[in-house]
């Protein structure tokens, strides 16, 4: 599905700058579910949820973003992490989030003309 198919608000809550509340650097940010979309449609999760909480969320950078979806699998994330407290004090990906903060990140707009970093 092409950018221009997603309605503009939906664009938007996927990216924006921000500080990024797991390693603190700013950074952009993507939309983390709580409750993972694989999981909405099984039966615990509809009888159990309604729409709006089955779509509640944080904005987190991709680094961490990916490493949460490395680390856990989506049945896990919904049952155990499913409030932004539980996944940022999680002492697992604390020390991860810890780790990331120290770095610093290159932006795609630091290559030179042959597309390479310098």
């Amino acid at each position: 599905m092409r950018q221009e198919q997603f309605p503009l608000e939906d664009r938007i809550r996927r990216h924006r700058i921000d500080n990024c509340p797991c390693c603190t650097r700013m950074l952009p940010l993507t939309f983390h579910h709580l409750i993972p979309k694989k999981v909405h449609r099984r039966r615990h999760f509809s009888l159990r949820y309604d729409r709006d909480i089955l779509n509640q969320g944080i904005y987190i950078c991709t680094d961490c973003h990916q490493h949460i979806h490395a680390t856990y699998d989506e049945m896990r994330l919904a049952t155990d992490y499913s409030a932004p407290e539980a996944l940022i004090g999680d002492p697992v990906l604390q020390r991860h989030f810890r780790w990331l903060a120290r770095q610093r990140r290159r932006s795609s707009l630091s290559l030179d003309e042959r597309g390479t970093l310098p």
